[in-house]
């Protein structure tokens, strides 16, 4: 019985892995999270997925008004989900505003943030 609970134990460490490293081994430098707020300045970036219900609505919410923004799929790109990773997104949608972090669809927040550069 022991060895079948150390051999279960060990298939969720392997098939988690991923997460479990991200949360012990990968400690964003505020370095990292700096520069990357600082490149996005004067723009908009969404990091989304296919599937987000309210990264559905932030498009929307940017479309409507007129705003330019390049989305990231989190899902579909090592790349988006390392940056994502390293600005401590704990959720879709994660949106860098104007060198502004907005965690989650919050419209006015997203408006305020954009209007704020104009």
């Amino acid at each position: 019985m022991r060895n079948l609970i150390i051999f279960i134990a060990l298939v969720v460490v392997i098939q988690r892995w991923d997460d479990i490293s991200r949360v012990f081994l990968s400690s964003p430098s505020m370095m990292d999270v700096t520069s990357e707020v600082e490149a996005s300045e004067g723009q908009v970036i969404l990091y989304a997925t296919k599937w987000c219900g309210y990264c559905k609505k932030a498009r929307k919410l940017m479309r409507k008004n007129n705003i330019d923004f390049v989305e990231f799929d989190i899902e579909s790109s090592k790349e988006a989900r390392a940056q994502y990773d390293r600005l401590g997104g704990n959720g879709v949608p994660l949106l860098l505003v104007n060198g502004e972090l907005i965690q989650g669809y919050n419209a006015g927040k997203i408006l305020r943030a954009y209007q704020g550069s104009e």
